[in-house]
C-alpha cells in the first residue's frame, strides 16, 4: 500500500454521499480535540491532509481518506464538546450512528482517548457501541508525549481497566510528536485486517 497516494475523497453528512468504493474502512471515533485529524496526518506522513484545529468540535462531517485505493481511513465527528448546541450534538450523534450501523465495508472502529486522562463516560459509551459492531476493541491512546514517562504505564493501565480491555483487544500508545505508535498501527492494519 502506497501511503503517499492518499487523498480526501469526500466530507459526507449522509449515506448518499459515502464513497462507492468497496475497500475496507477503518473509522476513528473519539472526543472533540482528542487528536483524530492529527493522527491521520501523522499516519500518512502529511502536514495538513486532515484539517486540524485548536478549537474542539471542528470536524462536523464524516471525512473519508482514500489510501492507494486499498483502504479508507474515516474521521468521525468528535463527541462530548460542551460549546456545541444540543441540536448540533444530536445531528452529529445521528451521523455517527448511521455510519456505524449501515456501512458494510467498515472493518474496525478505533477509539481514540487522551492518554493524560481517565476515559470519560462518553468514551465508555462509545466503547460499548464499538463492541456491538466490531469483533474487538482497538484503542489508540493519544498525546503520550505529554505524559511523564514514569506515569505513562499507569495511565495506560487506567485506560485498559476503565474501558474493560481484555483478550484480543488492542491498545496502541501514540504520539504525533515522536511517531510512537505509527508502526504498530500499520502492523495492525496489515496483520490483523489483512490490508497489504
Amino acid at each position: 500500500m502506497n501511503l503517499h497516494n492518499a487523498s480526501l475523497t469526500i466530507s459526507a453528512v449522509n449515506p448518499k454521499q459515502y464513497p462507492s468504493t468497496g475497500v475496507p474502512e477503518v473509522a476513528f471515533a473519539g472526543r472533540s480535540n482528542v487528536g483524530k485529524s492529527s493522527l491521520i496526518n501523522k499516519l500518512l506522513n502529511r502536514n495538513s491532509l486532515a484539517r486540524t484545529s485548536s478549537k474542539p468540535g471542528k470536524t462536523a462531517t464524516i471525512n473519508f481518506y482514500n489510501i492507494d485505493d486499498r483502504l479508507n481511513l474515516v474521521d468521525l465527528p468528535g463527541y462530548g464538546y460542551a460549546q456545541v448546541s444540543k441540536e448540533e450534538k444530536k445531528k452529529w450523534a445521528g451521523m455517527i450512528e448511521t455510519y456505524l450501523n449501515t456501512r458494510e465495508q467498515l472493518s474496525q472502529v478505533i477509539l481514540l482517548v487522551d492518554a493524560r486522562h481517565k476515559p470519560t463516560a462518553d468514551d465508555c459509551t462509545m466503547a460499548g457501541y464499538i463492541r456491538q459492531v466490531c469483533d474487538r476493541m482497538v484503542v489508540v491512546a493519544t498525546k503520550c508525549d505529554k505524559v511523564k514517562k514514569s506515569l505513562l504505564e499507569q495511565n495506560l493501565h487506567t485506560v485498559i481497566t476503565t474501558l474493560g480491555l481484555e483478550g484480543d483487544d488492542i491498545i496502541i500508545p501514540f504520539s504525533t510528536v515522536s511517531g510512537m505508535g505509527v508502526e504498530e498501527f500499520w502492523y495492525y492494519v496489515q496483520d490483523v485486517l489483512g490490508v497489504e
